[in-house]
C-alpha cells in the first residue's frame, strides 16, 4: 500500500482552489493577473508531482526548489490581487494561508534534502 504524501495532496487541493479563484478573476475581467496567478499556483503541484519520479536526488531537489519558488510567486500575485481590491480580502487570506503553509513545507523539504546529501 502506498504511503500518503501530504505535500502532494496539499499542493493538488491548492491547485483546485487556485483554479476556482482564477475563474473569479477572469469573470472580473482581470485576465492578465488571473493567468499569472493560475500558472504559478498550479505549477506548485505539477513540480511536486514531477519530483515524485525524480531521476536523481539532484533532480528531486531541483523540482521541489522550483515548486517552492512558484509558491512564493503565487503569494506575490495573491497579495497584489488582495491589495488592489481585485480579489476579496477573506478569500485572499485563506489562499495566502494555504500558499504560505505549502511554501514553508517545500522550503523545509529542500533545506533538509540539501543538508542530507
Amino acid at each position: 500500500m502506498k504511503e500518503a504524501n501530504p505535500i502532494l495532496e496539499m499542493s493538488y487541493r491548492f491547485a483546485l482552489d487556485v483554479t476556482a479563484a482564477a475563474r473569479i478573476m477572469r469573470e472580473r475581467k482581470e485576465y492578465d493577473l488571473a493567468s499569472q496567478f493560475w500558472r504559478s499556483g498550479t505549477s506548485i503541484g505539477a513540480n511536486v508531482e514531477e519530483a515524485q519520479a525524480a531521476q536523481s536526488r539532484a533532480d528531486f531537489k531541483s523540482k521541489m526548489g522550483i515548486a517552492a519558488k512558484e509558491a512564493r510567486e503565487t503569494i506575490y500575485w495573491l497579495r497584489l490581487a488582495r491589495d488592489t481590491g481585485i480579489f476579496g480580502s477573506k478569500n485572499a487570506e485563506n489562499l495566502l494561508a494555504q500558499a504560505s503553509s505549502i511554501q514553508k513545507i517545500l522550503t523545509s523539504i529542500v533545506k533538509t534534502t540539501f543538508e542530507n546529501p
